[in-house]
């Protein structure tokens, strides 16, 4: 797999080897709160935000880079960033969330330590009080077990506001997709990565924290993660869970059914990608419930 600290990197850059990508559109406030924290080289990826928030970033933060859109890509706008970066890794981050102080030399000493390992899944704490999210929670117990060859836990999932990657391996595997667009764009990932034969690893000592807008839509994010869970079963997943996902977004709320309504015209383009993970690949997802 070659060596990562090959690729040449701002001298700023030098300690960590790690470059922060933030996505971003229309939160101005929480992305200024969020930028104050960050300690490593940034770039913010704007997705056509109409609320000055590129003009506070280039004014405030001189030192951060913007790249404006003009338009909406969704969570493919961070493969944009990634694809900026001249760092060996590269650590996600929304706009309403940052990494604790020395969070992103520990992930890369662990990335540096273990070759395999293409992705280093956070303990993120959540809101004013801090607790962990349930999802880290989970990922701690280990229902995949620990490979010999990661730092922790094995997983085949992760949170983009507390993922680090391997900038080479996120990229060969295409980054996010522009189909699923937004909500759920880390489980093809996820599993391009594992089918790839690259770890995934749930690394306790490696910390982001969270601070969730209040400007999140509960009802639109439902029926987008009914919408996604779909497609992405199309894409990589057996039929069986493909029906599955159906069956549950068809007998699940309002916004489940309206997430389901919204996958079927998508659905040609999901097949026409198609392309099944691996047998073992599919057997650790199923082993974990999804």
């Amino acid at each position: 797999m070659g060596t990562d600290r090959a690729i040449a990197r701002p001298s700023s850059a030098a300690e960590s080897g790690v470059t922060i990508v933030v996505a971003t559109r229309d939160r101005r406030t929480e992305l200024q709160r969020s930028l104050a924290h960050h300690e490593v080289p940034v770039i913010v990826v704007d997705n056509g935000s109409t609320d000055g928030s590129v003009d506070a970033v280039r004014c405030g933060f001189p030192a951060v880079e913007v790249i404006a859109l003009g338009h909406n890509r969704g969570a493919p706008a961070r493969n944009l960033g990634v694809e900026r970066a001249r760092t060996p890794y590269v650590a996600f981050a929304d706009d309403d969330s940052w990494w604790a102080p020395g969070a992103l030399s520990t992930a890369a000493r662990h990335l540096d330590a273990h070759p395999r390992l293409a992705l280093a899944a956070a303990r993120i704490l959540v809101g004013e009080s801090e607790a962990t999210d349930p999802v880290c929670e989970l990922m701690r117990t280990a229902p995949l077990g620990v490979d010999p060859d990661m730092p922790g836990p094995s997983v085949l999932g992760f949170l983009a506001c507390g993922a680090v990657v391997r900038r080479r391996a996120f990229l060969a595997v295409g980054g996010f997709d522009d189909l699923v667009f937004f909500c759920g764009e880390e489980e093809r990932v996820a599993l391009d990565l594992a089918a790839g034969g690259w770890g995934l690893a749930y690394v306790d000592d490696v910390v982001a924290h969270h601070r969730p807008s209040a400007l999140r839509r509960p009802e639109a994010r439902q029926a987008l993660a009914a919408r996604n869970g779909v497609l992405t079963a199309c894409l990589r997943r057996s039929w069986a869970i493909v029906g599955r996902r159906a069956l549950s977004a068809a007998l699940g709320g309002p916004s489940s059914r309206a997430g389901l309504w919204a996958a079927v015209p998508l659905v040609p383009r999901a097949l026409a990608r198609r392309r099944r993970v691996p047998t073992q690949v599919e057997a650790a997802a199923r082993r974990l419930g999804w």
